[in-house]
């Protein structure tokens, strides 16, 4: 079974989403930079906000080791804030700089009349036009499937190509998934999402 590093920089309840990745590989929790340079994948997972988490990773010195082995190819998953700060910047409560791996923002989501913001519900992903899910993190799960989210902020990929799915919620369609190579970022939590967010994370370890 592969071994899956879920980093805990500070931020968010780990434990149901160890609870899911046990059911595929040998998964654990650390905070320890050099135990993520033997793992054959990486998770980030994700509740708070952004300026925070990314301070996390920098007081704890994960920083570093986390990049190298991105920049090796390994694959990761960031959920909710996990895949917010893989972006560049993010604009809560000021300006912060991302790990900048997917060249994108992330900002609040638009006030409408017709919807309660933070998104709290269970929502449709989609594929955009002309994207594929075979051999990605997608594979198999249906048009349409619906996963559980819970954020005030949007990720915005800069580049069309890394929208690996889109969600429309209140009148605005956002970036739902995010990727760039074995990069993937979920916005909402595969692992509060029933058997299609298993199927997900099942994937990911399939990467």
């Amino acid at each position: 079974m592969k071994k899956v590093a879920i980093i805990d920089y500070g931020v968010g309840n780990m434990y149901s989403l160890h609870k899911a990745l046990k059911k595929f590989s040998n998964a654990f929790i650390t905070e320890e930079p050099e135990e993520m340079l033997t793992v054959d994948g990486i998770v980030l997972p994700g509740d708070g906000a952004f300026h925070a988490g990314m301070e996390g990773l920098r007081v704890r010195n994960l920083l570093d080791p986390l990049l190298a082995r991105i920049s090796e190819g390994i694959p990761i998953l960031g959920i909710c804030l996990g895949a917010q700060i893989l972006l560049s910047k993010g604009f809560e409560f000021g300006e912060s700089q991302g790990l900048d791996v997917i060249p994108g923002t992330v900002v609040k989501f638009p006030e409408t009349a017709n919807a309660k913001i933070p998104h709290i519900n269970w929502s449709p992903i989609v594929a955009p036009s002309g994207v594929s899910w075979e051999n990605t993190i997608l594979e198999g799960i249906p048009l349409g499937a619906q996963v559980y989210f819970v954020h005030s902020f949007i990720i915005k990929p800069k580049n069309p190509v890394h929208l690996l799915a889109t969600t429309t919620y209140g009148g605005t369609t956002f970036c739902s998934v995010v990727r760039k190579g074995s990069v993937y970022g979920c916005q909402f939590h595969p692992e509060k999402s029933g058997e299609v967010g298993l199927k997900i994370i099942e994937n990911f370890l399939r990467v």
